[in-house]
């Protein structure tokens, strides 16, 4: 059975955040400048506030016309966040991700934020599992 866990072995802990406070412009320069499709919207006290993808973007500043040199994070961030934990099972994991229909999840550990996943991540470690089981499979019955 994997876990979360297993992911961030391989892919790191690193997580992109910015403050609840920042505008969505800057949040858009830094999701461009990293290539990422999502960040962690920290609070005033620390903790996570929420996220901010660009499907929040396109849904609630380009399609409603907003302008994002002014609007703050805070009014258009997906909060309360779906997370996961380090524990988590990557089938509970694929499930959450096509219930909630989101693509990055975080990933906290007794509220602290210790990762994140994307749903590429997720098939990139299955796609990966998959290609072991074959080449053992074929190895054992090239042997028979």
């Amino acid at each position: 059975m994997s876990t979360v866990s297993d992911i961030l072995a391989r892919k790191g802990t690193e997580v992109v955040t910015i403050s609840e406070t920042q505008t969505v412009l800057d949040a858009a320069r830094v999701m461009n400048d990293r290539r990422i499709g999502s960040v962690v919207v920290m609070g005033q006290t620390g903790t996570v506030a929420g996220i901010l993808s660009e499907r929040d973007i396109l849904t609630r500043i380009v399609a409603t016309i907003r302008d994002p040199r002014t609007t703050i994070v805070r009014e258009v961030m997906t909060s309360p966040v779906e997370f996961c934990t380090p524990t988590t099972d990557l089938c509970d994991l694929r499930a959450l991700m096509r219930d909630k229909r989101i693509r990055h999840v975080p990933v906290l550990e007794r509220g602290a934020l210790r990762g994140m996943v994307s749903i590429g991540d997720l098939n990139a470690h299955e796609s990966e599992r998959m290609s072991v089981t074959v080449e053992s499979l074929e190895a054992y019955i090239s042997r028979a």
